[in-house]
């Protein structure tokens, strides 16, 4: 320290070299952190691509799985109603029959 300043001008010179060397460090700092992150962002990136296409692919093979499943049922809905209308059928011609055996009597 000089002898020939007083005492607060010597003070402010190093806090204002200090606050420069802060203020440049961290600035570099900033730098790097802002490499840092493009560098993993460029890593990351791809991987959220593939995301999206495993996304859509799932969503595919759902939508197939959906209409698959949807047809197995029409299918099976189908039949069912079918056989209820044979049953019925059936029934109503044997009730028809069982009448006519009793007019005939």
């Amino acid at each position: 320290m000089d002898d020939d300043k007083p005492i607060t001008e010597q003070a402010m010179e190093t806090i204002t070299t200090a606050v420069e060397a802060t203020k440049d460090a961290a600035v570099i700092a900033v730098k790097k952190v802002r490499k840092a992150a493009k560098k993993v962002a460029k890593k990351v990136a791809p991987k959220k691509a593939s995301k999206k296409k495993a996304k859509k692919a799932s969503k595919k093979s759902s939508k197939k799985a959906a209409k698959k499943s949807s047809k197995k049922a029409a299918k099976k809905a189908t039949k069912k109603t079918a056989k209820k209308a044979a049953k019925k059928a059936a029934k109503k011609t044997a009730k028809s029959k069982k009448k006519a055996r009793k007019a005939k009597r």
